[in-house]
Order: structure tokens, then C-alpha cells, then sequence
């Protein structure tokens, strides 16, 4: 394995890792999911999904991409906002089953919280742009420390109430 296929897949994944990280910073305000509850009693998302986080994350996922789109020629701009809108739609599919498991909003769930969003936005790559298997595995392999490395520093920064 070459480095240049792992550089390569983590620019090819880097909107969906901004726009999953975004939230933290500038999320906050209305819940997605209007504090209602699904048919079994618990939350939909829960308090830490809102308006404001998703629509942060999706602009500046977006706006990576576009970014990605004027250095590197070959990256379609569009690219950057499926890659996007499927990470932060992941993560509401991760909470989603967090809460029917009956986990409240920021408990730790292994694989789930480190892949939800990758799953997410690979799934929305096929329809523009999909990885190759190997690409696709090296995002998945490298997801997993990336996510927790870069939790545990915005822990250490303040940005987070918790190391997950």
C-alpha cells in the first residue's frame, strides 16, 4: 500500500471528517428532532442533534469539497456536499440507535460513534463519485483513531464534555 493511496483517501474523505467535527464547534440551539420522542418513549436524535450543528457542518463539508475542487482538478465540488449531507445523516442514523438502545445523548458507543458518519457518507459517494474497495477500506481503518484522536483533543481543548 502506497502512501499516496492513503493521502489520497483521506482527501477524497476530508469534507465528510469537517463536517462531522463542525457541530462541536458551532452546534447548540433548536434539536432536530424538536425534543419530540420516537414510539418507544425515548428521544428521536436527542439534545446534542440541532438546526444549528447541521447546517454548520454541511456548509463547511461542503465548502472543504470546494476547496479540495480548486487544488486538486479532478475533485468534483459536488462530491463535498454528498460526502457531507451523508456524514452528518450517519451520525443522526448512529444517535438514532443509540437512543432506542436507551443511551443518552454523548454516552461512548464503540464502531458506532467512530463510523457511523463514514458509512454515511460513503454510502452518499455512490451516487457521484464512489472510492475504490481499497480506498474505501483505508478510510475505514484510518476513521477509527483519526475520530478518536481528534475527540480526545477537543476534549483537552474544551470544546467537548467528554473524550468520545
Amino acid at each position: 500500500m502506497s502512501l499516496e493511496i492513503i493521502v489520497d483517501s483521506l482527501l477524497y474523505i476530508f469534507p465528510a471528517y469537517s463536517a462531522n467535527a463542525i457541530p462541536v464547534i458551532f452546534g447548540g440551539g433548536s434539536p432536530l428532532d424538536f425534543g419530540r420522542t420516537f414510539k418507544d418513549g425515548r428521544p428521536i436524535f436527542g439534545s446534542h442533534k440541532t438546526f444549528r450543528g447541521f447546517f454548520a457542518g454541511l456548509a463547511v463539508g461542503t465548502l472543504v469539497g470546494l476547496g479540495e475542487s480548486f487544488v486538486f482538478t479532478s475533485y468534483n465540488p459536488l462530491l463535498g456536499f454528498l460526502l457531507s449531507s451523508g456524514a452528518l445523516l450517519g451520525d443522526l442514523a448512529g444517535a438514532f440507535v443509540k437512543r432506542r438502545i436507551g443511551l443518552n445523548p454523548g454516552a461512548f458507543m464503540p464502531v458506532i460513534d467512530q463510523i457511523d458518519f463514514v458509512l454515511g457518507a460513503l454510502l452518499f459517494s455512490l451516487l457521484l463519485a464512489p472510492p475504490s474497495l481499497i480506498m474505501a477500506f483505508i478510510i475505514l481503518a484510518f476513521t477509527i483513531p483519526i475520530h478518536l484522536l481528534t475527540n480526545l483533543l477537543a476534549y483537552l481543548l474544551k470544546a467537548k464534555n467528554k473524550p468520545w
